[in-house]
């Protein structure tokens, strides 16, 4: 590892110190460190409500106490980091999840009861719609679940509707591909994975922005593809990625982090944003060789 890398690591580390939550600071010392799972699984557990489901600004455009399901999908994500997940949490996550399942099989990012907490402007539109079942976050949640080997109805139900979705999908965007590509990387039925994800390449990269010269909060390649691994990573060229690499780690602010290509509603939520994709760029750059912090490799998937 160069210097420059070296020091990369180190602001970082810094920017997570004064910047992000508790719950990043733990989940730092943990991926590249060292540290112990358990205090990212003791502070997570003060986001989980007693249905079940995560909420408490877990998703920080949600601030709201309620559990919704934008906060499960990012429990699970969190808790993948740490290794197997138990059944007994798995179960109550899916008890939640049929509580708030649309007869589809799927799951809504958010419930109407979004509507009267605080939450970002788009998400409280969004629950004003009467939402039904979605493949962002609903493929996302299956495909963890599957990576987890937790069986369940739920699981079960959410994986027809998935494939129904996938099945008849003619136009994305980079959120949904996003929930889409994690639950192909991860679902049982592997040749008609590695179908769908060929047919989708081209629709997938017609809204990621792969020209790392165009600057702008746009999702780019690393986004889909954040491991070597990701079964979209084929979507790509080499020298897609070598040069998306490169703008990744010269887009490092000079507090040490990474800026978030969410929309910025308060600076609370950003700030609490920027701490969780600096750590998602700090996985990325070592799952690509670009930097090497003596900490075990975790395909955590996009």
């Amino acid at each position: 590892m160069t210097t420059v890398k070296a020091d990369a690591l180190h602001a970082a580390e810094h920017f997570i110190s004064r910047s992000a939550r508790l719950l990043d600071r733990h989940r730092f010392a943990h991926l590249f460190t060292g540290g112990p799972a358990e205090p990212v699984r003791t502070v997570l557990d003060g986001y989980r409500n007693v249905d079940g489901g995560y909420g408490n600004g877990l998703y920080p455009d949600l601030r709201g106490h309620g559990s919704q399901p934008l906060a499960v999908k990012y429990a699970l994500r969190i808790l993948d980091e740490l290794g197997p997940i138990d059944q007994d949490r798995a179960n109550a996550i899916t008890t939640y999840l049929t509580s708030v399942s649309h007869p589809n099989g799927g799951v809504p990012p958010v419930t109407p009861a979004a509507r009267h907490t605080e939450a970002a402007p788009h998400w409280r539109a969004t629950a004003a719609e009467h939402p039904q079942g979605a493949l962002r976050p609903t493929a996302a949640i299956a495909g963890l679940l599957h990576k987890h080997h937790t069986p369940g109805a739920w699981r079960d139900r959410a994986t027809a509707f998935c494939w129904t979705r996938i099945d008849a999908l003619h136009w994305t965007d980079p959120d949904e591909a996003q929930a889409v590509c994690t639950f192909l990387e991860h679902a049982p039925n592997r040749a008609r994975a590695e179908a769908a994800i060929d047919r989708l390449t081209p629709m997938i990269r017609a809204v990621i922005e792969t020209d790392p010269q165009r600057p702008g909060t746009v999702r780019r390649p690393l986004d889909i593809a954040p491991h070597p691994r990701s079964i979209a990573r084929r979507m790509f060229t080499d020298t897609e990625i070598e040069a998306n690499l490169d703008l990744l780690e010269a887009t490092q602010q000079p507090d040490g982090g990474w800026d978030t290509a969410r929309e910025h509603w308060t600076e609370l939520a950003t700030r609490e944003w920027r701490g969780m994709a600096t750590i998602r760029r700090l996985l990325t750059l070592q799952a690509y060789g670009r930097l090497t912090t003596g900490a075990p490799d975790r395909n955590t998937g996009p």
